[in-house]
């Protein structure tokens, strides 16, 4: 029987407190939609489409969230692998080099160890989704009260940049998944949790590519990563195929 992602990942080791939908709503509504048509097998391409009727903002945001929840408890189950000692430079292998930069207390782009940059990076998400200027929940009083509009309730709208800030989230988060599949894929496996990390990644990877919502030159990271794994892997049945 397969285990289910709460099985093989510990909620204890959650990075940050799980980003939760008020009941009633909208976004929690799109949220079960989403979560049972994960939970039904369909073809993850099919899935990340935006259901008819929906508002794409709204939809946006509901997978922002779940993809911070979904990786923040992925690299907390593999924090206490990723040290200064073991990780000292947030990396994705020798070729790629993340360094921290957000304009207040690190004004510059700076060399951190991974575990202070991921500390860092769910901060400044977290931030982000809990703003509501941002990421709006509530319903607003309508402004202008004619004969028409009193006594209405209106949705708070969503800023006109709030696609450049879930792209600018997205592709941060992208490289969560780069130094954990560089890094710490060893100890993924070890738990038997490779399936799902990879299933997470697939949904994520579907995800972004349905609305554009990364350049894809910032995937090039694990691009490259999976060629050579793929190149080990024919060299080494050649050579057993050389020794049959």
């Amino acid at each position: 029987m397969a285990l289910c992602l709460g099985q093989v990942f510990s909620k204890d080791k959650t990075f940050r407190p799980k980003k939760r939908f008020e009941p009633g709503t909208q976004r929690f509504e799109l949220y079960k939609k989403a979560q049972a048509s994960l939970k039904s097998g369909l073809d993850l391409r099919k899935v990340v489409q935006l259901p008819e009727g929906e508002n794409l903002n709204d939809w946006i945001a509901v997978h922002v969230v779940d993809f911070f929840n979904r990786i923040n408890l992925i690299y907390g189950t593999v924090s206490e692998y990723c040290s200064e000692r073991t990780c000292p430079i947030m990396s994705g292998g020798l070729r790629y080099e993340y360094r921290w930069q957000d304009g207040k207390d690190y004004k510059r782009p700076t060399k951190l160890p991974a575990l202070k940059y991921m500390n860092l990076l769910m901060d400044w998400i977290e931030s982000l989704i809990n703003n509501e200027e941002i990421f709006p929940t509530r319903v607003g009083v309508c402004e202008e009260f004619t004969n028409e509009t009193i006594g209405l309730l209106l949705r708070v709208p969503f800023p006109k940049n709030f696609q450049q800030v879930c792209k600018k989230i997205l592709s941060r988060l992208f490289r969560v998944f780069v130094h954990v599949y560089i890094h710490h894929f060893d100890s993924i496996c070890s738990m038997g949790a490779e399936a799902h990390i990879n299933t997470c990644y697939k949904h994520y990877y579907y995800f972004i590519s349905e609305f554009n919502l990364i350049d894809h030159s910032e995937l090039e990271p694990l691009v490259r990563h999976q060629m050579y794994e793929c190149e080990v892997r024919m060299h080494m049945k050649k050579n057993q195929m050389e020794v049959l």
